[in-house]
């Protein structure tokens, strides 16, 4: 009876504990750790999210750019930082699911150094064509495109932001589904593969959310978005999937994490606090600027990581693509 009274009396001041750490934290700034230049679309997230969580919680939260190397030097700072719950990573896609497979000298495991937090928004590819390109005027499916690349085995060109970019793999990925070749042209960034399809130097390209305003004023044809889900600002437009690819869906997401190891508490606050920084309509509006609103828990978003990093790797493997 003692003994399990004396558990009993651990167990509830352990509780106790962790309550407390979880009422009293954040005590000092919190550090957010993003690996992309101020103004794109994971520093915009990163700092309506930080005002968000600074205003609630009482503690400032610091966004600090450590650009460079796809994202892979701030995820480093993260993966060493103390798990005390005071640096947090806000990243994108490619730097969890796809540099681990791309790069040999990654210094950071996602699965083993990092805690998800949640997606807060996703950003379908579209698949486009110029319209005013005589190759690809008469281009207005998937379906088409498909049979114009098997019509003329690798002499299709078409563009991406780069050797390994997530427009690259998308590609890819279809190309593989579908049986045909076609040449990849490297550009420096997804804007230069946008001028490139305008300049009429490919014939196609899995844009990003840029292209939207293009394909509403007829400059490009969109024949698919790359998400699992049609997207709200193209709603007559089908996803790859419903195209005739099951299972085809690429995003660029732009999600939060902590060092492996911190206190559940912490993790189970921020993981709040920020889902509700996204359902919050005057929030959501400003992040809406950057995809579609997504957000998952920590075990979907766990999931979800290790399903792309999977799929992602098989479409590097066959295609023999190397980083940069």
């Amino acid at each position: 009876m003692q003994r399990t009274l004396r558990l009993l009396a651990i167990v509830a001041g352990l509780c106790a504990t962790t309550e407390a750490f979880a009422q009293k934290y954040p005590v000092r700034p919190v550090k957010i750790m993003v690996g992309f230049s101020a103004g794109g679309p994971v520093d915009v997230v990163a700092r309506i999210v930080a005002d968000r969580l600074s205003n609630k919680l009482g503690q400032a939260f610091v966004v600090e750019n450590r650009a460079g190397a796809n994202g892979m030097i701030a995820a480093e700072g993260v993966a060493r930082a103390e798990r005390d719950g005071y640096t947090m990573l806000a990243c994108n896609s490619s730097t969890i699911t796809l540099n681990k497979t791309l790069f040999r000298d990654i210094r950071y495991d996602p699965e083993k150094d990092f805690a998800p937090l949640t997606t807060v928004v996703s950003a379908p590819l579209v698949l486009v064509v110029n319209p005013e390109n005589p190759k690809t005027a008469n281009i207005k499916t998937v379906a088409d495109l498909v049979a114009a690349a098997k019509g003329a085995p690798g002499a299709l060109a078409y563009g991406s932001g780069g050797n390994g970019n997530l427009a690259h793999l998308a590609m890819e990925l279809l190309s593989q589904k579908a049986g045909v070749r076609m040449i990849h042209v490297p550009y420096r960034g997804g804007a230069a593969s946008e001028v490139g399809i305008l300049a009429q130097e490919v014939l196609a390209v899995f844009d990003p959310l840029s292209a939207v305003p293009l394909v509403k004023a007829g400059k490009l044809r969109a024949l698919a978005v790359s998400s699992a889900e049609r997207l709200p600002a193209l709603p007559d437009v089908p996803t790859v999937a419903e195209a005739g690819y099951p299972g085809f869906d690429i995003s660029f997401w732009v999600g939060f994490f902590m060092p492996k190891a911190t206190p559940a508490p912490t993790l189970d606050m921020l993981h709040r606090e920020i889902v509700a920084a996204a359902n919050d309509p005057v929030l959501r509006e400003r992040l809406e600027t950057q995809g579609v609103v997504s957000v998952l828990s920590p075990a979907e978003y766990a999931a979800k990581i290790a399903k792309e990093t999977r799929e992602l790797a098989e479409v590097v493997a066959a295609a023999n693509i190397k980083a940069e």
